[in-house]
């Protein structure tokens, strides 16, 4: 198990509250990185079982947010001081360009809850992070401005690849700070530029060779999933190291496929490359069918232990849930390594804020 050692030596390290946790791979860059992450606030069961499996010093609030009074974390979590660092990951679905109800889904509004918690917490900074489809959301944007008062500023989202901080993933995100009295900081230059990237041989290539339906007995979220004997014989068919469905023979070719060419869900049964970032991993990161992933070898797709390292969760980290509950929170997740790159620039904001 991940070690906790958040009560009394990290007493002086900055302190967060983190805002939509999910499983708590925000938590765990922020820890890592020498912050006093207090408490925790989410609404999903599962998810909030894991976070606490992992993070046992936290408080977690498993309410709806709106629910949620942060007087009551003031008092009993900050003991009445002030915040330094409000993490808010509120719910990427209602942005994403596959969302088809984008626009008129209500979780959209939820971002807006960050302003609430900062007129009460009186955070230094407050991080955002959601896919880019964020900051198209002006109407959006220009009322989170609004809400935050005008004690705040709110940086411009800025569009980055998760793959350039760290992160063996192709993943694109949008990060926004907003800090109190001060003009937000630029974001730091990538330190895994093209290049330079982690690729999925330095991050799973270590683990043990599995055939499909067979357990790690070592590690049981090293588990692949059973296949049915047609896809088994698709994936034999796809050519080890980044094929794709293209090179199926007509026979095994899927019939929702035909007529469709090689462009449009090409990822399909797809295979992971070795010597590349994975692609971005997703609620289905363990399902062929999903997108590109497969193993770059065995016939199978990734594990949940795969998955959960090419999202940089630390290799003992514990997931509670059945599999399609852990994938659903490994693909919520942010990465590890991304929010650990950022959190100098946290420290510096910090450093120059006075109350």
């Amino acid at each position: 198990m991940t070690k906790d050692k958040g009560s009394q030596r990290g007493r002086h390290w900055p302190t967060v509250v983190d805002l939509f946790s999910g499983s708590g791979a925000v938590t765990t860059a922020l820890k890592r990185s020498r912050f006093r992450v207090v408490a925790a606030v989410d609404n999903d069961p599962i998810a909030c079982a894991t976070y606490r499996l992992n993070h046992r010093s936290v408080r977690m609030f498993q309410h709806d947010i709106r629910k949620v009074d942060p007087a009551i974390i003031r008092k009993s979590c900050l003991k009445g001081e002030d915040l330094d660092v409000l993490v808010v990951c509120a719910p990427c679905q209602p942005f994403s360009s596959q969302n088809r109800k984008r626009g008129t889904d209500l979780r959209s509004t939820l971002i807006l809850q960050a302003g609430r918690f900062a007129k009460t917490l009186r955070p230094r900074i407050i991080f955002f992070e959601n896919v880019p489809g964020l900051a198209a959301r002006d109407e959006l944007l220009d009322q989170l401005k609004e809400e935050l008062g005008e004690d705040y500023i709110l940086g411009d989202p800025e569009r980055i690849d998760a793959a350039d901080f760290g992160v063996p993933q192709r993943r694109i995100r949008c990060i926004m700070l907003a800090t109190l009295r001060a003009t937000p900081p630029k974001l730091p230059d990538p330190i895994t530029p093209k290049g330079a990237r982690i690729d999925v041989r330095q991050t799973i290539g270590h683990l043990r060779s599995l055939k499909a339906g067979e357990v790690d007995l070592k590690d049981r979220l090293h588990a692949a999933r059973k296949h049915q004997d047609i896809a088994l014989k698709r994936l034999a068919a796809v050519p080890k190291n980044g094929g794709s469905r293209s090179s199926l023979p007509p026979e095994l070719a899927l019939a929702c496929h035909t007529g469709l060419g090689t462009g449009k869900f090409s990822d399909v049964y797809g295979r992971m490359r070795w010597d590349d970032v994975a692609p971005t991993l997703t609620t289905g990161c363990t399902d062929i069918t999903r997108g590109r992933f497969a193993h770059p070898d065995d016939d199978r797709a990734i594990t949940a232990r795969e998955a959960a390292l090419l999202q940089t969760f630390p290799p003992d980290y514990k997931f509670t849930g059945n599999g399609s509950e852990i994938q659903v929170q490994i693909g919520n997740a942010v990465p590890v390594k991304l929010v650990e790159a950022l959190t100098p620039t946290f420290r510096r904001v910090l450093a120059e804020i006075t109350r």
